[in-house]
């Protein structure tokens, strides 16, 4: 009894480390599969019970962030397909595409490119940052954030593509920097 005790113990042990190592990161991608901001938390939280679930199964072998990421795109295709999907999904056919896209591309942020992402973002001036914030974080459509600002919505859409590009720049400079 004791043995399989132990055996249970080391076996949360080690997953309970990869969710520590994979949790930012899980969170990320389920976000740029256009879920909803306030469901994020729970789709990751399922993804990680359901690789608990299935730990005896899962090839160790394997790279755990993209099996991880597996079951999470699985998640929200099947949040896609429900009849009640309790407003999870922002937008159902941008979240297919981006599904599938994950899937095709191996979505993998690696925390140096988070890392200069948030350090990107923080580089920017604060209205920039609350469009961002307003849009992205807490899900705020470009009306609501017109109205918020006192600008109009297409305002808020070419100000937020040119804050992406920015950003993105900015990433892709701070990576470079970083690996040279």
């Amino acid at each position: 009894m004791l043995n399989m005790e132990s055996c249970e113990h080391d076996k949360l042990k080690q997953f309970d480390a990869l969710v520590v190592e994979h949790h930012a990161r899980l969170r990320a991608f389920v976000r740029s599969l256009g879920v909803h901001p306030s469901a994020v938390d729970d789709i990751a939280q399922e993804a990680f019970l359901t690789a608990y679930r299935g730990w005896d199964s899962y090839d160790h072998q394997r790279d755990f962030g993209k099996w991880i990421r597996g079951i999470a795109a699985h998640i929200v295709r099947n949040e896609i397909r429900k009849d009640s999907r309790r407003q999870r999904i922002l937008h159902e056919e941008l979240a297919a595409i981006l599904v599938k896209r994950a899937e095709e591309n191996d979505w993998n942020h690696s925390p140096v490119s988070i890392e200069a992402l948030q350090h990107c973002l923080a580089q920017l001036p604060p209205k920039s940052q609350q469009l961002v914030h307003g849009r992205y974080r807490d899900g705020i459509t470009s009306k609501h954030l017109s109205k918020r600002l006192n600008i109009t919505a297409a305002n808020v859409r070419q100000s937020l593509l040119r804050i992406r590009r920015q950003l993105k720049q900015c990433v892709e400079l701070r990576i470079a920097g970083e690996t040279a």
